[in-house]
């Protein structure tokens, strides 16, 4: 009988694509809070975090990526996803923080 491999990142982070992911993820949010209709000071705030990602040098030595920015925010940003019932940015989501947070 074959069993479906998992990936376990208590195990390794082989067979988990969580830059990858991240970086979609971000993708999928930003299609959200760059609409005017959809932002909020909140959401300007994290946008000019994640324009500082990968630059230590503008962020006090500081290197953010976006999974740090998904962990840290995670409720933010499932809680934009609902509202606008973006069920594929939803299912990105879960997997990320199962794979990754």
């Amino acid at each position: 009988m074959l069993t479906e491999h998992k990936p376990d990142r208590y195990v390794s982070f082989v067979g988990i694509e969580g830059d990858k992911n991240s970086r979609e993820l971000m993708r999928m949010l930003r299609g959200h809070i760059d609409d005017p209709r959809k932002t909020n000071r909140f959401w300007e705030l994290f946008t000019e975090k994640l324009d500082r990602v990968g630059l230590a040098d503008d962020n006090g030595g500081r290197c953010l990526d976006e999974l740090f920015l998904i962990h840290s925010y995670i409720n933010n940003i499932r809680e934009l996803f609902e509202e606008y019932d973006d069920q594929p940015a939803l299912a990105l989501l879960e997997q990320i923080e199962t794979e990754s947070c």
